[in-house]
């Protein structure tokens, strides 16, 4: 189906590199940053009286960054379809609940998008409707995606373990063990997505309307370390498949 514009892949994996790709998606901290600029643009956008932290440059670059990411993704529901039309109904996955969990997610996903295009849209006076309400409804979504995906690699990972139990009472031949170095690359990989979605989903909460959990609790620094972490092992996926993709 062509590669997917989130964590979901296809689930049968033929490689180390196929494995660690499972859990390569390291836009979600960026719509995340975008959104809640978006809701700061009356104190910090165009026009707006602009508070005394957001005058930073560092913070404005980020903000600027942030506007930048959600413009190119205006171009990225073309390829969520065509993610979510090869996956269709998970028949290559083996196991239902995750199978179920991931057509949800790519659901999420695909309304997610055209969420965010309106809510740009009012932002920047193309549709004079008001953005807060889609901001926060794409929040949601997204808030959405992050906890099937947290599910997703929680079941993956109980697989894995039952598995790698089973293969420890059997005779394992050069097959079973290439399959279950798989399986350990496996297992890494969707911690590391583990790990990632939870630090997402932590910022994603935090930047709710307040009265939602910890929804504007968060003190920058906190949020800042949350995002970091998920960027760092977003960036350290890519370098993985980069570097496994060089190998002869």
């Amino acid at each position: 189906p062509g590669p997917a514009p989130t964590w979901r892949r296809q689930p049968r994996y033929s490689s180390p590199t196929a494995a660690a790709t499972a859990s390569c998606g390291p836009w979600a901290t960026a719509r995340g940053c975008w959104a809640a600029s978006c809701r700061r643009r009356g104190e910090a956008g165009r026009g707006g009286d602009g508070g005394p932290g957001l005058q930073h440059p560092l913070l404005r670059l980020s903000q600027e960054l942030g506007n930048c990411r959600a413009t190119l993704r205006l171009l990225d529901d073309l390829a969520m379809f065509l993610h979510s039309r090869g996956y269709g109904l998970g028949a290559a996955e083996e196991d239902a609940v995750v199978r179920w969990l991931s057509v949800v997610a790519n659901m999420a996903d695909q309304l997610y998008y055209p969420c965010e295009h309106v809510a740009w849209a009012a932002d920047y006076k193309i549709l004079n409707i008001h953005s807060s309400k889609w901001w926060t409804l794409s929040n949601v979504l997204w808030s959405l995606s992050l906890t099937l995906g947290v599910l997703r690699s929680l079941r993956v990972l109980q697989q894995l373990k039952k598995k790698s139990k089973q293969g420890r009472k059997d005779h394992l031949g050069t097959e079973e063990l290439k399959q279950l170095h798989l399986d350990q690359v496996r297992k890494r990989a969707e911690t590391l997505n583990l790990i990632s979605n939870l630090s997402d989903l932590a910022n994603a909460v935090h930047w709710m309307p307040r009265g939602i959990l910890w929804a504007g609790r968060f003190p920058q620094w906190l949020v800042g370390l949350m995002g970091t972490i998920s960027s760092l092992i977003g960036l350290y996926q890519m370098w993985y498949v980069s570097s496994a993709n060089k190998d002869p």
